[in-house]
């Protein structure tokens, strides 16, 4: 058994097995440090959950690398391997192309960057807040506090608002005043709640907008600007100071009206008829 082991230990290939052992042990310590370096150098431009996807996959790209080349040493042919290896590529891709493309699209998301974490964003009806960003999909949490899944490839067919991107927001609040109220105070009672409204930006300033003439009011729209995270506070604010304001003012947001004019013609004609008609009943 010695005089085997000894022959064994002699012949090429624990030569092929020892170059294999410190291919793969080089393949694990390369993918370590390729996977730092993604952190050093990305950290400043991409979010730490994509940074932790590029880190993965790089990993597991140079290992597997290094362990065809270990296959390589011990014999295997790698022909072989990469051609069982597309057949079963073409078999998983039929079978899984809602995923392939789900896949290809979280990379361009990743890529593009139209949101992060933490971020708040609409893709059709849905609104809430970006929980993670993963290869597959895209979790939201609403402000129902509902658990939401978007396939990656709905996001990128689709057109998504990002409500958290900028610092600041504007508020348009749209209304309509009587026809007999002056636009010229409406103007000033406006300015002057956005003034006294501590949540309101004075850079840039609130804008006063007449829209034209509606059916039952002059139409007006008032926009204001807030940060980002005392807009909602904002908009709540604001109306009922303007509701208060206008009351105290005594100016009329008219709800709708229809005037109804009846042709003294008509009237006359319907007035004899009744007249004939109870003529004959007599």
């Amino acid at each position: 058994m010695t005089e085997s082991l000894l022959q064994w230990l002699q012949s090429e290939h624990i030569g092929h097995i020892i170059k294999a052992s410190i291919l793969l042990l080089a393949g694990f310590i390369c993918a370590s440090m390729a996977s730092r370096a993604v952190t050093r150098f990305f950290s400043k431009n991409f979010s730490q959950h994509h940074i932790v996807l590029f880190k993965r996959l790089l990993y597991w790209l140079i290992v597997a690398l290094f362990v065809a080349s270990a296959l390589k040493q011990l014999g295997f042919s790698l022909s072989v391997l990469l051609g069982a290896a597309g057949v079963l590529s073409v078999a998983l891709g039929f079978a899984s192309q809602t995923s392939a493309s789900n896949l290809i699209s979280g990379l361009f998301l990743i890529g593009e960057q139209p949101f992060k974490l933490g971020d708040t964003i609409k893709v059709g009806n849905t609104t809430g807040e970006v929980l993670s960003i993963d290869l597959l999909s895209v979790k939201l949490r609403t402000f129902d506090n509902l658990f939401v899944r978007i396939p990656n490839e709905t996001l990128i067919k689709s057109e998504v608002t990002n409500l958290t991107r900028f610092p600041i927001r504007r508020f348009d609040l749209l209304l309509g005043v009587a026809y007999k109220e002056q636009i010229a105070t409406v103007r000033k009672i406006l300015l002057d709640v956005a003034d006294k409204n501590p949540l309101c930006l004075d850079e840039p300033n609130p804008m006063f907008l007449f829209l034209g003439f509606g059916d039952s009011a002059l139409n007006i729209q008032f926009s204001v600007w807030s940060k980002r995270e005392n807009f909602r506070d904002l908009r709540n604010s604001l109306q009922e100071e303007v509701k208060l304001a206008f009351d105290k003012a005594d100016v009329e947001i008219p709800f709708p009206q229809r005037t109804v004019h009846f042709n003294q013609i008509n009237n006359s004609l319907l007035q004899t008829q009744v007249n004939e008609g109870a003529a004959d009943k007599t």
